[in-house]
C-alpha cells in the first residue's frame, strides 16, 4: 500500500472544513435550510423591471485600482465622467487621476481616496457620483456596496458581490430598500460568442434547452495567487484556507443562466457540489523556485478548499446544470460553457456546434467556418456597434469595454439593467452553499435561496432588448 500523499491533509480536517472524500455512497435523504428567506421589510419592494433614473451624464466613482480596477478606469472615463477614485495606495490613485487626464475627456481631476482602508466612506458620501464601480478584494465588496447603496448610489461590483448567503441577502434587502441597482459587472456575458449563444437560443436553434454546463478553470497560481499580481499579495490565495466552495464560477455560469432563462421564468432550485483534495497549492509552494522561503504563503494556515470543484445546479424548470472551477491545478484556460436542447448543442470553448434545426444529420460537429458562419448570423447588435471602439478600448478582447458601455447606455436612457441584483445574487450563491453542500461526506443536495420572491416566474426582457434610440449614437 502506498505511504499518504505529503500534500493530504487528515481526514478529520477535511470532514471538518467539508473536502468531499470521494467515499459516498448515495444521496442524503433531506437537504440543508439554505434556502432560508429572511422576512421582508415593509420597506423593502421588488426592484425587478425597475428602471434606472436616466441621466444625461452618469458620473462614476473607482473604489479598487488593481489589477482590476486599474484597466478598467480608461473604459468607464471613455463613456462617464469620472468623478473621484480610491485604492489604499496613494500611487494607485495619482496614476489612475493621471492616465484620465491624459485620456482627454473630462476637463476636472477626479478626486483621490487614498487614506487607509476606510477611506471609501469618504467617496461614497459625495453628492456628484451616480454609479460607483467596486474592484477590491472579495471580502470588501459586501461593506462597499451596500455603503454605496445607502448613500443613493447604484453600484456595478467585480465577482463576487460576496461569498457569503447572509450578505447576499442583505444587499438584494438593500437595494430593495434603497431603490438603487447592485450588479454584477460580468463581462463575459457580453462577450461576442455567448451573446450570439443567447440570440440563438431565442431564435430556437436549440429547441428546449435541457442542461448546459459554465464555469471558470484558470491556473492561476503564478502570478495570481503566488506571484504579486494582486495587492496585498495573498488576498485571494487565502480565501483557499476559509471555504471548501467553487469560489468563482460566474464567468461561465453567467452566459448559461442567461440563455436559459434564469430569474425569468425559470430559477435554480438544487445544489449538489463534489471536490478533488487540497494539494496542489502547497505542492507548488514547496516546489516553485520563485516561492521563497520568506514567502507570504508560509504564514497560510491549510489550504482547506479542493483543487477541483463540481456541482449540479437543478432548475424548477427541469432542466440542470453543470458547474466547473479549478484556479489550482495545471490546466489551459476554459469556461466550459456549453448548451444542449432537443434540437442540438454548442461548446463555446471548443468552437462547434452542431444543430438538427438546421439540417445536421450527420453526427459531425460544425466547426471553423462554418461554426463562426453560424454564430454570425446571429451577432448582437452590442458587436457590430461597438466593434471599433471595443477593438480601442480592449479588456478581453473588448468584452469589458461593450459592458461598461452597456452598463452606462442604460443608465443614460432610464433603462432596466440587463443583469440585475437577483441575477448576481443567484449566481454568486453558488459559493456560499456549495461550500455548504461540502460539510459531509455524504453527496448533499442544497436548496437555492428564490432572492425573486416568485417573481422568476415572470418573462422579462434582457440582453434579448433592441438597439435603443440613443441620443450619444444617432448616425453609427
Amino acid at each position: 500500500m502506498a505511504p499518504p500523499h505529503p500534500h493530504t491533509p487528515s481526514r478529520r480536517r477535511l470532514l471538518k472544513s467539508g473536502i468531499v472524500l470521494g467515499a459516498a455512497t448515495g444521496i442524503a435523504g433531506t437537504t440543508t435550510a439554505a434556502a432560508w428567506e429572511p422576512a421582508r421589510d415593509p420597506r423593502e419592494k421588488s426592484m425587478v423591471n425597475v428602471p434606472f433614473e436616466g441621466f444625461e451624464k452618469v458620473r462614476t466613482g473607482l473604489i479598487g485600482l488593481g489589477n482590476r480596477g486599474g484597466g478598467q478606469d480608461l473604459r468607464f472615463a471613455a463613456v462617464s465622467t469620472v468623478t473621484a477614485v480610491c485604492d489604499i495606495r496613494p500611487e494607485r490613485v495619482s496614476r489612475t487621476i493621471a492616465r484620465i487626464m491624459e485620456q482627454g475627456f473630462q476637463d476636472v481631476e477626479p478626486v483621490g481616496y487614498s487614506a487607509g482602508e476606510e477611506d471609501f466612506l469618504k467617496l461614497v458620501q459625495r453628492d456628484d457620483i451616480d454609479l460607483i464601480y467596486i474592484a477590491t478584494p472579495w471580502e470588501w465588496h459586501y461593506r462597499q456596496a451596500k455603503a454605496a447603496m445607502e448613500h443613493g448610489k447604484h453600484v456595478a461590483v467585480e465577482l463576487p458581490i460576496s461569498p457569503h448567503l447572509e450578505e447576499i441577502w442583505n444587499l438584494v434587502r438593500t437595494s430593495e430598500r434603497t431603490r438603487k441597482h447592485c450588479m454584477l459587472l460580468e463581462n463575459v456575458n457580453y462577450f461576442r460568442p455567448e451573446l450570439q449563444m443567447f440570440n440563438m437560443v431565442r431564435a430556437g436553434l436549440f429547441g428546449d434547452l435541457q442542461h448546459g454546463s459554465g464555469g471558470y478553470v484558470h491556473d492561476l497560481r503564478w502570478p495570481y495567487l503566488f506571484g504579486g499580481a494582486y495587492h496585498p499579495e495573498h488576498w485571494r490565495r487565502r480565501w483557499q484556507t476559509r471555504m471548501n466552495a467553487l469560489h468563482y464560477p460566474m464567468h461561465g455560469l453567467g452566459p448559461v443562466s442567461a440563455s436559459m432563462g434564469i430569474n425569468r421564468g425559470d430559477r435554480f432550485d438544487e445544489l449538489v457540489a463534489v471536490a478533488s483534495l487540497p494539494k496542489a497549492l502547497a505542492l507548488f509552494r514547496e516546489e516553485d523556485s520563485r516561492v521563497g522561503p520568506d514567502h507570504s504563503s508560509w504564514q497560510d494556515r491549510p489550504y482547506i478548499s479542493g483543487d477541483r470543484h463540481t456541482c449540479f445546479l437543478t432548475t424548477a424548470g427541469g432542466r440542470f446544470i453543470r458547474v466547473e472551477h479549478d484556479v489550482n491545478s495545471p490546466h489551459p484556460y476554459t469556461r466550459e460553457t456549453t448548451l444542449t436542447g432537443t434540437r442540438g448543442s454548442i461548446e463555446l470553448d471548443n468552437a462547434r456546434v452542431y444543430l438538427e434545426s438546421l439540417g445536421h444529420h450527420d453526427h459531425a460537429w460544425r466547426t471553423g467556418g462554418a461554426y463562426t458562419g453560424i454564430l454570425k448570423q446571429h451577432d448582437h447588435w452590442l458587436w457590430p456597434l461597438l466593434e471599433r471602439l471595443a477593438g480601442q478600448y480592449g479588456g478581453h478582447g473588448g468584452g469589458d469595454f461593450v459592458s461598461i458601455f452597456r452598463l452606462v447606455q442604460l443608465m443614460r436612457l432610464g433603462m432596466t439593467p440587463d443583469i440585475d441584483v437577483y441575477d448576481s445574487a443567484a449566481w454568486c450563491s453558488v459559493i456560499p452553499l456549495s461550500h455548504e453542500s461540502l460539510k459531509t461526506e455524504r453527496l448533499r443536495p442544497v436548496k437555492v435561496p428564490d432572492f425573486t420572491r416568485g417573481h422568476w416566474k415572470d418573462a422579462r426582457p434582457t440582453f434579448d432588448r433592441p438597439q435603443p434610440d440613443d441620443p450619444q449614437l444617432r448616425g453609427r
